[in-house]
């Protein structure tokens, strides 16, 4: 289960952010989930869970946003939406593509910090 690596890279982060702020805590984690990252989003928020056990990010909340899969068509030039993972093409003219934009990654954007 990578999710538990994961989650408890993401705990190290947030610690490290809280060195050096003497009294501080992380209310929150607000992260971006691609959804062809591999990473199974329920998955991760239990291991954050457990990560977070006796830890100064313990009852903090994983707030996820899921990113959708979108891909630069080669036939209309535009970056589309794609309808299904399985079937990589073109939501509006049907042409395959395989320039995928956005939709795999994994990306912490935000703690939010009670000082």
């Amino acid at each position: 289960m990578h999710e538990l690596s994961i989650a408890m890279s993401i705990v190290e982060l947030a610690e490290e952010e809280l060195k050096g702020r003497s009294g501080a805590s992380i209310q929150a984690v607000h992260l971006k989930l691609g959804l062809l990252s591999g990473v199974s989003k329920e998955a991760l928020e239990s291991c954050f869970e457990m990560a977070c056990f006796e830890s100064p990010l313990a009852g903090s909340r994983l707030l996820i946003e899921e990113i959708p899969v979108t891909a630069r068509c080669p036939s209309c030039a535009e970056v589309r939406p794609i309808d299904s993972i399985q079937l990589f093409r073109c939501s509006v003219c049907g042409a395959p593509v395989s320039e995928i934009v956005s939709g795999k990654g994994l990306e912490v954007v935000a703690l939010e910090i009670l000082e």
